[in-house]
């Protein structure tokens, strides 16, 4: 604690501003968690979900991993996304990536990090996927940038295509996913025009990552 002090300053700060604006807010939040939106993002520390969206602790359900990745192996994302959905009765679930993300560009380029090299075999596997599309973009920036996106227009392909969303659809409940990507430059979020709210949307997919959705 000695190391991190200003940490701890920098917490009491924060409490008595919202307390300031709201002498209620926190004993209200810790009496419920009723979120309408799981943000699904990268780990990066520049792409903060609740901040950059503007809203409040509370407000969000997130979970974090290095390039925003959804696989149907990993227990933990897919208990978030259970928690959220059948629980919490979020309405919303955003991929959200963003634009030169380190571990898309890793991928991209075979580069060797260590034991995040086997996480990153998903977006190796992306690319793969789009190669020809991919080779076609001369500049390296723009295509990264492509890779960005066609990584979050996988990923959320993989979110419909779990059980959870699924069972959820199949039982009515109003549930939407969205593709966004963010660019650090200007601190602004871009619509990749993926809204899917019920499997006859499933061809919003299709359309971008040119593969059928079982």
């Amino acid at each position: 604690m000695r190391l991190l002090k200003q940490l701890f300053e920098k917490n009491q700060s924060w409490a008595e501003r919202v307390k300031a604006r709201d002498p209620d807010f926190f004993s209200v939040l810790s009496r419920q968690q009723a979120p309408q939106h799981l943000w699904i993002g990268c780990s990066d520390s520049r792409v903060p979900a609740n901040e950059i969206v503007g809203l409040l602790p509370g407000e969000m359900f997130v979970h974090r991993n290095v390039a925003n990745l959804v696989v149907h192996t990993d227990l933990n994302c897919l208990s978030v996304i259970q928690y959220a959905v059948d629980v919490l009765q979020v309405r919303h679930i955003i991929v959200c990536g963003h634009y030169g993300c380190g571990g898309v560009r890793a991928a991209m380029h075979n580069e060797r990090h260590g034991l995040v090299d086997n996480w990153l075999r998903h977006v190796r596997d992306v690319s793969g996927l789009h190669r020809a599309r991919l080779d076609a973009v001369a500049d390296e920036r723009a295509r990264l940038d492509l890779l960005c996106e066609l990584n979050v227009a996988e990923q959320v392909a993989n979110v419909s295509c779990t059980t959870i969303v699924r069972d959820a659809w199949a039982r009515g409940q109003p549930l939407a996913l969205h593709g966004w990507i963010y660019r650090l430059e200007d601190g602004l979020l871009r619509d990749l025009d993926l809204c899917i709210d019920g499997p006859q949307e499933m061809g919003a997919i299709t359309r971008i990552t040119r593969r059928p959705i079982d």
